[in-house]
């Protein structure tokens, strides 16, 4: 399976009865996905292929945030258990009309973010998270400088850096345990550090333009959005 052919839509978690409906947990904010009757495909667990299944009807669980749903193809308990941890998929092709200001979950996957006042390059989107209201999450690009971080000050510091203090020497029958010692401490300092990635509210007031054409999404932080 080309993993690029297909989204996935939702994933089959259990039996609903003993007719051979199955619940579905959702991964689509498009309700029709599993309600409107039409062609839907699935991928069983360790399968290869998408399987082509015709969906009959479904309903919404609103106390349990699941979808129940009935396939021609299953009519009994046994073959719906069957499909307990499938993938419900449908074609890259196949996405619903969105209103103005609404966005594809995966057009909006590796759009370089810029700040639209300075134009620096911030990061690239690497996902989209829901937690009360869309955040952008985004990968800081190696060349963005957070406000505030201490290497932001360097620039304004024209003193040369003090002379570091000299180092101890070691007793001779500590000398071995304090090379091991100086040794961890190099390594440690050594050790590149990655900065988290940055959440950035997927709002208008904050991200006024997405040009999907040019591949890119303009910004406006407020103070302290973009430190560390």
């Amino acid at each position: 399976m080309n993993p690029e052919q297909w989204l996935v839509v939702g994933r089959i978690v259990a039996p609903q009865g003993l007719r051979g409906e199955v619940r579905i947990y959702p991964e689509s904010e498009f309700p029709e996905r599993f309600l409107e009757p039409g062609q839907r495909w699935i991928l069983r667990p360790q399968g290869q292929q998408p399987e082509s299944m015709e969906l009959k009807q479904g309903r919404f669980l609103a106390n349990k945030g699941l979808y129940v749903v009935e396939f021609a193809e299953i009519r009994h308990r046994e073959a719906a258990e069957a499909l307990r941890g499938a993938q419900m998929l449908v074609s890259v092709d196949d996405r619903p009309p969105l209103a103005p200001g609404e966005f594809h979950y995966l057009d909006l996957m590796g759009l370089t973010v810029v700040d639209q006042t300075t134009q620096e390059v911030i990061g690239t989107v690497v996902n989209l998270l829901t937690a009360g209201h869309d955040l952008l999450e985004v990968r800081r690009s190696p060349t963005f400088i957070p406000p505030g971080s201490p290497a932001d000050d360097q620039e304004d510091q024209a003193a040369d850096p003090p002379e570091p203090e000299p180092a101890p020497v070691p007793k001779p029958s500590g000398r071995r345990k304090a090379q091991k010692k100086a040794k961890a401490i190099a390594k440690a300092a050594a050790k590149p550090k990655v900065a988290p990635n940055l959440l950035i509210p997927f709002v208008e007031s904050i991200v006024p333009v997405v040009d999907l054409a040019n591949g890119r999404i303009e910004i406006t932080p407020p103070p302290g959005l973009l430190g560390l």
